[in-house]
């Protein structure tokens, strides 16, 4: 569905060949994450200097924020993220987790990323009170975090409104 709706949002060739290749790897990374509850450096760790390398050539259209908008979410969020995770121990976030989050940074700049990671935060609230509500899991089973971050990005991607 996220794949569909780039021709509409990217009319530029080069802009959308751009995105089908991003949304491709976010879709190997999220069937991977539900699959094996693993976001593979094979994949995460090149979406950061591919990020970083198109943000420097300047090829993404315009929106999506400056440089160095983009550099303080990738490096901010995802230190924070592990920071607030330490107290409740190992494997309260995932470290592919926050891999992925450098790079989506990166290529979203600032407030798509925060718009993107919040909305994937609260599907993912909704979709675990859900299952909660249903005991089709429990307080303790381990719901892998990457595809509702994933779909973040799409949506950080996608939202045509966001500055």
């Amino acid at each position: 569905m996220a794949l569909g709706a780039l021709p509409g949002r990217f009319g530029d060739p080069p802009h959308l060949v751009l995105f089908v290749v991003y949304f491709l790897a976010l879709l190997l990374l999220l069937a991977t994450d539900l699959d094996q509850r693993l976001l593979p450096d094979l994949v995460t760790l090149p979406l950061i200097p591919a990020a970083l390398a198109v943000r420097q050539l300047g090829l993404l259209p315009d929106g999506f924020g400056p440089l160095w908008g983009a550099v303080a979410i990738a490096i901010l969020l995802p230190a924070g993220l592990y920071l607030l995770s330490v107290p409740f121990g190992a494997g309260a976030i995932g470290i592919g987790d926050l891999k992925l989050l450098v790079g989506v940074g990166l290529l979203s700049g600032l407030v798509r990323t925060i718009v993107g990671i919040a909305g994937g935060a609260l599907l993912a609230g909704v979709v675990v009170l859900a299952l909660l509500l249903t005991r089709r899991v429990g307080l303790r089973t381990y719901i892998p975090f990457g595809p509702f971050l994933i779909i973040g990005a799409f949506w950080a991607v996608l939202n045509a409104g966001v500055g």
